[in-house]
């Protein structure tokens, strides 16, 4: 559900289908993504769920998250989330690697910016192989796809990524739809600074009908203009 990256008074913080255990968020750079992992982030955590982030130090400093008018920074909510520091493809592997022995496990994992970690010449080299970013990337994604199974056999347990990419469709799109579960694309909107995220692909036999979204990121807040209910070949505009 697109309404789960915004902050909306009515709308309570719901899961996906099971079968989207494994979400991605891509779009172009500078269109907030961080933005909306993080207020996806919150709006798991002001529901009593345990949160952790996978992002880059760094990274995150230099471009800080915005997010919605309404949400205190100093809220109690966010002792619910853990932000861990990875630097790169290796960090990454070791928390999933290892994650089957956590006694218990967080309810939502984010991972900001998940190509930023994977350096195509280092890769080449690790690989031995023009295309060592690709491989290195599923090797990433496997890990992922086996901790949420396991996880999800004891508790509830989801993972939302992101990443970057230019044009109409991310450039790996073939690889995530062999890995990932659900994948939302975000678009520029009509007018500066405004963009539209929308499901664009679904692993689920019968994925539900679907909202899209017109957010805009200004005077350092997540704005959301609106939601556009699909229905087979109708859509209704929810404000």
């Amino acid at each position: 559900m697109v309404e789960r990256f915004f902050l909306r008074g009515n709308t309570k913080f719901e899961f996906g289908d099971e079968s989207e255990a494994i979400t991605i968020l891509s779009g172009p750079p500078c269109s907030g993504k961080t933005s909306l992992l993080f207020q996806f982030a919150f709006n798991s955590a002001a529901k009593g769920n345990a949160v952790v982030i996978l992002c880059h130090r760094r990274t995150l400093e230099t471009s800080p998250p915005f997010l919605s008018q309404g949400v205190d920074p100093s809220s109690e909510i966010f002792r619910r989330i853990q932000i861990k520091y990875v630097d790169d493809d290796e960090g990454i592997k070791s928390y999933f690697a290892a994650f089957h022995l956590h006694p218990t496990f967080p309810t939502s994992i984010i991972v900001d910016n998940l190509g930023h970690f994977f350096v195509e010449r280092n890769c080449q080299e690790k690989y031995n192989n023009p295309r060592g970013k690709e491989l290195a990337m599923i090797r990433v994604l496997a890990l992922c796809r086996n901790a949420i199974s396991h996880a999800n056999k004891s508790s509830r347990c989801e993972i939302v990524l992101s990443d970057t990419h230019k044009g109409d469709t991310p450039r790996l799109l073939y690889i995530y739809k062999r890995w990932v579960s659900c994948i939302y694309t975000i678009k520029e909107g009509v007018g500066a600074g405004s963009f539209v995220v929308r499901k664009s692909y679904s692993a689920a036999l019968n994925a539900k009908p679907t909202s899209s979204a017109k957010y805009s990121i200004s005077l350092q807040y997540l704005v959301l203009e609106g939601l556009v209910h699909e229905t087979g070949h109708h859509t209704r505009t929810i404000s």
